[in-house]
């Protein structure tokens, strides 16, 4: 199991992370390579709205990146995942989203 299916599966079981790395520059000048972010889960009831920063599955790689666009499609909201230089990794439910980022250290 890599490291993000871990964390991934701890915030499924509702478990807070309060420091979680991630190497890349994807997301500068947001969050430079492996700055810690604090990640709360993501429930069902948990409005979640452009701009918000989360920790995601996109056809099977992990990311925290950006939600960049809502679309509804069969009554359901989906997700348009980016990173912070537009970059689109594409479209998720719900259900891939894991956690949302609270706080950057």
């Amino acid at each position: 199991m890599s490291k993000a299916s871990f964390i991934a599966s701890l915030l499924q079981q509702g478990q807070f992370i309060e420091k979680y790395k991630e190497a890349g520059n994807s997301m500068l000048p947001i969050i430079k390579s492996n700055q810690p972010v604090s990640l709360v889960p993501v429930t069902a009831d948990m409005i979640l709205e452009v701009k918000d920063i989360v920790f995601c599955n996109v056809k099977g790689n992990y990311y925290t990146h950006l939600i960049s666009a809502t679309r509804v499609r069969n009554n359901q909201t989906e997700y348009q995942i980016s990173n912070n230089h537009g970059f689109v990794n594409g479209w998720v439910k719900k259900r891939n989203i894991f956690g949302k980022v609270v706080k950057i250290w």
